[in-house]
């Protein structure tokens, strides 16, 4: 990655700005609210509530959606993490239906083959059994109910926007060696290009999903869906069987919890790094007074820098699946974020390499996720995040099922023990192992006040989910910015390693002094993508009226009753 000056970064910066997708991006309302990717999932969830159902209800139609509008990461072949707050009613849970290695799995799998094919990457998905847990724990109206809108958007097509238009075309090209792919996602098999207001139809598709709302999630596991997905497996060299997916259980798990400035913090625990590492920066900028300081000064954006230094180490020493690690308690405390706070240098940035010399940690030589936020007239809310890893996952569509499977395997940590100034991590915690969740950054967010919904946010974005997140978070509740302005707000990210601080275009056009500073101080600038994230978001005013925001950064639709 080559760095930059910081006249040299703005120029880049700047050349590669593009305008927000269009779309009903903002949306207010009292008796529901739904904010996704998709105008036509948004709407599916939307109705859900209209006809008495509640949030998960509604996050049920929502996700199932998603896997016929958004195909590139909505998904019935991936997995995920969903946040329910029930309100006043009950306590928070996370619903974690994260994807498992298959028994076939081995620790030196990755090592020893450099360049897996995508078959060898598929995880046993999660995404089916984790939305029928929530149903059960939570919903109000029938499966068969949540899923039909999803069926219908399948066999009788929806009209595509101009972005969807472009994704699907881009991935068509570039696919020669997935004919299932072409023939499912492409204009007459991917001899055509597809254009704004041309209509998609997933016949395939439809037929799984219509098995999903008749038979339940059996149908998916153990029945006629599991037989495709393992003929698929044996046709292509892949590890999953029918025992691995009748073997899969998604769980119920306590999230973190955290408080800032007054507010509660709930987030997905592990195998998510996603709550863990949040709270721990939120705990080590809770002892600075940023509003003060200004939210774009060099003395802000170096402590939040220097705090995402810090929790993306922790990160990679501590965290990994907790039926396989032991997480250590002490890195969501307040002492430990005191101390680590003390450690930031108020004019120098820390080097990486020094962070794990201290930590006794090796150096070796050598994104497309989707979130969605649902708040209905009780108070109910929920924060999802899912995903295929990879945009439209491995590109497998399973014959004759419709489905594009992940290759979230590759989030394990690939080469055992080999940790790089490149970015790649190789700490014992996310190594392989059959049976195990890999980690996760994923990190659906919902804050409450006495009780009460204030904000349900989350992002897609890899590693750099947890960082945006950061930023909605502190932009709402330390900042005071209205929920469109903090959505919109330029973002930043630091993982530890590579240990390069990037930055969305608006942050180099408008702070470029403050960028200069940084520099100074010996940060290392890179340029980065146009975009950093898509945080689809709600908030609840003092008045109980909720606004939804669409990130204006891709494609997304707020609706509420």
């Amino acid at each position: 990655m080559k760095l930059l000056s910081a006249t040299a970064l703005l120029a880049c910066l700047l050349s590669a700005s593009a305008s927000p997708a269009p779309g009903a991006h903002s949306a207010t309302g009292r008796k529901g609210m739904v904010v996704s990717v998709s105008a036509p999932a948004s709407e599916a969830g939307a109705a859900v509530m209209r006809k008495g159902g509640n949030a998960v209800d509604a996050s049920v139609a929502v996700a199932f959606a998603l896997a016929v509008t958004w195909p590139e990461a909505g998904n019935v072949g991936g997995g995920g993490f969903m946040l329910v707050h029930p309100g006043k009613k009950g306590e928070p849970v996370v619903i974690d239906y994260r994807e498992t290695a298959p028994a076939a799995a081995t620790r030196d799998m990755f090592a020893k083959d450099r360049r897996p094919s995508s078959y060898k990457l598929v995880g046993v998905p999660g995404t089916v059994a984790g939305l029928a847990l929530a149903h059960q724990k939570f919903g109000k109206l029938p499966w068969k109910d949540l899923v039909m809108p999803a069926v219908k958007l399948a066999e009788e097509g929806f009209v595509l926007d101009a972005a969807l238009a472009r994704g699907l075309n881009q991935v068509v090209a570039t696919s020669k060696e997935f004919p299932e792919l072409r023939r499912a996602l492409g204009k007459d098999g991917g001899r055509g290009a597809w254009k704004a207001g041309d209509r998609l139809v997933q016949r395939d598709l439809g037929r799984t999903l219509r098995l999903i709302a008749e038979r339940g999630p059996d149908a998916f596991y153990k029945g006629h869906i599991a037989d495709q997905f393992v003929a698929e497996m044996k046709a292509g060299g892949g590890l999953v069987t029918k025992a691995d997916l009748a073997g899969y259980n998604a769980k119920v798990r306590k999230p973190i919890h955290g408080t800032f400035r007054g507010h509660d913090v709930y987030a997905p625990p592990p195998p998510s790094s996603g709550g863990v590492a949040l709270i721990e920066m939120l705990n080590v900028l809770e002892n600075f007074d940023l509003k003060k300081s200004g939210r774009y000064s060099a003395t802000t954006l170096h402590r939040m820098t220097e705090t995402m230094r810090r929790a993306y180490c922790d990160r990679a020493l501590y965290l990994g699946d907790p039926d396989f690690v032991k997480i250590p308690a002490h890195l969501t405390s307040r002492d430990y974020a005191k101390k680590l706070a003390q450690g930031i240098n108020a004019k120098k940035a820390t080097q990486s390499d020094l962070l794990a010399k201290e930590k006794g940690i090796a150096l070796t030589e050598g994104d497309s996720t989707t979130h969605f936020s649902v708040v209905d007239a009780g108070g109910m809310a929920v924060s999802n995040t899912y995903t295929l890893e990879h945009s439209y996952g491995g590109r497998i569509v399973v014959r004759g099922a419709g489905f594009l499977l992940n290759n979230e395997m590759g989030d394990f940590n690939p080469r055992p023990g080999a940790t790089t100034r490149t970015g790649q991590i190789g700490t014992l915690p996310n190594q392989v192992a059959p049976g195990k969740r890999m980690l996760s950054s994923m990190t659906p967010v919902v804050v409450t006040r006495d009780g009460k919904v204030v904000l349900v946010t989350g992002s897609p974005g890899g590693r750099t989910i947890i960082n945006t997140v950061l930023c909605v978070v502190l932009n709402v509740l330390e900042f005071a910015m209205p929920l469109r302005e903090a959505v919109d707000a330029p973002r930043l990210h630091h993982a530890w390693f590579p240990d390069r601080l990037q930055v969305e275009p608006a942050l180099a056009k408008e702070h470029a002094a403050a960028l200069a500073s940084l520099q100074a101080m010996g940060h290392r600038l890179a340029r980065r993508p146009v975009r950093q994230g898509d945080a689809h978001s709600i908030v609840v005013d003092a008045t109980g009226a909720y606004r939804g925001e669409a990130d204006r950064r891709r494609s997304g639709a707020a609706v509420g009753n």
